[in-house]
């Protein structure tokens, strides 16, 4: 069976902020641009979670007036609080002593999967072509090496290999410019950065793992904008992260852990330290009473500006989290994501008027040097490569970063690989982790079950394994197979016959959350995600 093929100006590979802000701008525009945005979500919104604190800045300018239009951002943060954590007690940061980028007067606490269905409402509204649930599985190239579009995934494949009775061949979507929007370590854009050497001039990226459950409290204990972080306890010192705490409206309460993927123990657990997170007392008493409600788990890129690939190669760009634009220090990277979107946007709309196709856009990666964003970017830069030196010396450094340089230093740190930082298990101590009680802490099969979670079992595993023998050779014997912890949704089990020999790793790829995890912090670099059918995978409904 052949595959058919549209054909379209712009190409929008990923249904996110960064993805649905550029079709929107290419349509204010210029309403004749033809602009087909394929998710890979079941649903506009279904793949997307972030804490969230949004900075409206980028939305003013693309969409005025937004709050005539009801976007879902309702719920103005009223109150900073920045606490330190320890065993048993904590410590408020006076908020004079707050640097800037922890202040969040003006933002506003969403849902940022709403605040896309929002998005792409608009969008459609404005005659962009949006097909959910076709994943971007494959990227076409042109006889001169150009981009010129992707194909999306064949339907109906069986495990084996073999086409079921069920068989739909994927779509080839060409166009004269596609901008990758998969958001942070998109597999389409990892494979562009090799083909184009986009790395090259550029710091390896950096990441942390956010997971994030969403409460419903009583109302004796809540207080609606609350914006709450936290440092230090559960995690060591040498560990990078933290918590957060939103007060959105109607009594509900987003709690969640950011961990850096750099850490050395491999028997640390980012999904059971947030669990441990809740028991604190300052934590459990805002939860008491509550009920869980949906539970998530997502990779962010943290690397910032040293980080960055090159932006453009010829027939495209990257945007948003696809690109790393994300303002680690400030937690937020939906305005970076739609101020990205819109820059490409622009330069993509410029070079159609200019009947140009399938070259570079050079003017994308100028317009962002010249913009707020990279301004922001340049006065976070160090703030990764402070807090990986440790919570004191890091929120030390940082401090004096901020407060007295006004991220104005005249160095710039550099960042490392995540995968490499693993210790061997024999030089690292166990973490005995507490059993859940299922009041305050839970375990990962129930948690999964709660973010709607499903893909069909019978199709290619789409958790590939580079060489099948390093699970056991090699994680096992020098890690303890640690992807049995770095995992937030248990995909990952080391089996054994029942007399306790021949292990071997199993791989429960229906549990997948499409975090990444597995992708950046494997220390073989062994494992390797790609998308599974269109459609698969969570289903945020608020997250």
């Amino acid at each position: 069976m052949q595959r058919e093929a549209m054909e379209f100006d712009v190409l929008i590979v990923g249904g996110g902020p960064a993805g649905l802000s550029a079709a929107i701008r290419l349509k204010q525009i210029n309403p004749d641009i033809s602009v087909c945005l394929i998710e890979k979500g079941a649903e506009i919104g279904a793949h997307i979670l972030s804490g969230a604190v949004m900075d409206p800045r980028a939305l003013n300018e693309l969409i005025p007036n937004w709050q005539e239009k009801n976007a879902p951002l309702d719920t103005p943060v009223t109150r900073d609080q920045f606490t330190f954590l320890t065993a048993k007690g904590s410590m408020n940061l006076p908020n004079f002593m707050l640097p800037a980028c922890f202040q969040n007067h003006g933002n506003y606490i969403i849902s940022l999967g709403q605040v896309c269905r929002w998005l792409a409402t608009e969008a459609e509204a404005l005659g962009v072509d949006i097909f959910p649930g076709f994943a971007g599985a494959e990227i076409l190239y042109a006889e001169n090496g150009a981009v010129r579009g992707v194909a999306t995934g064949d339907m109906g494949v069986k495990h084996n290999g073999e086409q079921s009775a069920a068989y739909q061949p994927g779509m080839e979507l060409l166009a004269k410019y596609t901008l990758f929007a998969e958001g942070c370590r998109g597999h389409l854009g990892k494979q562009l950065e090799k083909q184009f050497s986009l790395r090259e001039q550029a710091d390896p990226q950096t990441y942390a793992l956010g997971i994030k459950e969403l409460w419903e409290v009583p109302a004796a204990q809540h207080e609606k904008g609350l914006v709450m972080h936290t440092a230090g306890w559960p995690l060591s010192r040498d560990t990078y992260g933290g918590g957060f705490i939103y007060h959105l409206a109607d009594n509900q309460v987003a709690i969640g852990l950011v961990v850096g993927l750099g850490y050395s123990n491999p028997y640390l657990s980012p999904f059971e330290e947030m669990q441990r997170l809740k028991t604190h007392p300052k934590i459990a008493s805002m939860l008491m009473g509550g009920k869980r409600i949906a539970y998530g788990a997502r990779a962010l890129a943290a690397g910032g500006l040293q980080s960055l690939p090159q932006l453009e190669f010829p027939g495209g760009a990257l945007i948003g989290d696809d690109a790393g634009l994300l303002v680690a220090s400030r937690i937020k990277g939906s305005h970076a994501a739609i101020k990205s979107g819109m820059l490409a946007a622009e330069a993509a709309a410029a070079a159609l008027a200019a009947n140009r196709a399938n070259d570079a856009l050079t003017a994308y990666p100028e317009a962002l040097r010249a913009s707020w964003l990279h301004d922001e970017l340049h006065t976070a830069r160090n703030f990764k490569p402070w807090m990986a030196k440790g919570l004191v010396t890091g929120s030390v450094m940082f401090g004096i970063d901020q407060i007295l340089l006004r991220g104005k230093a005249p160095w710039t740190l550099h960042n490392t690989n995540d995968h490499t930082k693993l210790m061997p298990a024999a030089s690292c101590t166990p973490i005995d982790y507490p059993k859940p009680d299922g009041v305050l802490t839970f375990d990962r099969l129930s948690s999964v079950f709660l973010s709607n979670t499903n893909h069909e079992e019978d199709q290619p595993c789409h958790l590939q394994l580079k060489n099948v023998d390093v699970p056991i050779s090699t994680n096992l014997a020098l890690y303890d197979a640690p992807e049995q912890r770095y995992c937030p949704a248990g995909v990952y089990e080391i089996v054994r016959d029942a007399d306790a020999t021949n292990p071997r790793l199993q791989i429960n790829a229906q549990n997948c959350v499409h975090c990444k995890t597995c992708d950046i912090k494997d220390p073989t670099q062994n494992i390797n995600w790609v998308a599974p059918q269109g459609g698969e995978g969570p289903i945020y409904q608020q997250m």
